[in-house]
């Protein structure tokens, strides 16, 4: 479907959900995060923002009590994009480890899979998967997978704008997400299956998200992105986070990296964790 002309300036905006700033060799420092903290907090304070993404999904505290209406279940929505984040944005479950403060701009940082795996499990690939700005990935690595959706009228695509229609300017958005460890081991997940999605009673929805990884946690926030580390989304998002992680097998990550409905070849990067409680939504 074709975007107006202030819609598509809405959209290039709103692609800082999918990438961050060009990659640095120079690791961040303690005080460069928290100097990009205080940014966030300044550039925000008064300025009307709801609460923001992401989030440690054990702490229920938070201050940021700009109403919006929580999005329905994903099953009474459109799936519209599905992208991943190399680490996992959020904090929480089975994803406590934290990796690093990275670049200070999206690579090295966020959390990684707290559970152990098998030398088998961690054998190394015989070809680089997903290689981009933010490295390439590994069995061992841990990606969080976003299943975006919408209440606009619309099918799935490449980034943001295709959760947007000229018909609906301010859509409800639903992030359903799952951490995911990557293995080098066949009989694991399939990447593909995970991603499979066909049109359910007139939605298109995405059918094998996994229904065995806990209960989710959900709470009002935010797009994401390392673009947000000092400025903040203005985007309203409902998030239901599933706190277990399950395991999927990197042969099949590579085989949809290759192809996909949504153009995605490489892992995003890490959003600074939000920490600033009048940032933050309570969870009840």
């Amino acid at each position: 479907m074709r975007k107006s002309i202030s819609q598509i300036s809405t959209v290039s905006a709103a692609l800082l959900l999918l990438s961050g700033a060009a990659y640095a060799a120079d690791a961040a420092t303690d005080e460069d995060i928290a100097n990009q903290r205080a940014a966030l907090a300044k550039s925000t304070k008064g300025a009307g923002f709801g609460p923001q993404s992401p989030r440690d999904i054990e702490s229920k505290t938070g201050a940021n009590a700009r109403a919006f209406g929580s999005a329905p279940a994903y099953s009474e929505m459109n799936l519209c994009n599905i992208h991943f984040h190399e680490n996992a944005e959020h904090k929480g479950g089975e994803f406590t480890k934290f990796a690093g403060n990275g670049n200070g701009k999206g690579a090295g940082t966020g959390f990684v899979y707290s559970g152990t795996l098998t030398n088998a499990e961690k054998a190394p690939y015989a070809n680089k998967v997903g290689s981009g700005k933010y490295g390439d990935l590994a069995p061992g690595d841990t990606i969080e997978v976003h299943y975006v959706h919408t209440t606009a009228q619309v099918t799935p695509g490449p980034t943001l704008g295709a959760c947007l229609s000229d018909s609906i300017g301010n859509p409800q958005l639903r992030v359903e997400t799952q951490v995911y460890v990557i293995v080098n081991d066949d009989n694991a997940l399939n990447f593909v299956d995970l991603t499979k999605h066909e049109v359910v009673n007139g939605l298109h929805q995405a059918i094998n998200i996994p229904s065995n990884t806990g209960t989710a946690i959900q709470y009002d926030g935010s797009t994401t992105g390392p673009g947000y580390n000092e400025k903040g989304s203005p985007f309203q998002v409902t998030w239901s986070v599933r706190p277990k992680v399950a395991k999927v097998s990197i042969s099949s990550l590579e085989t949809w990296l290759k192809s996909n409905t949504f153009d995605e070849g490489y892992a995003h990067g890490v959003r600074n964790l939000v920490t600033n409680p009048d940032l933050l939504s309570s969870i009840e």
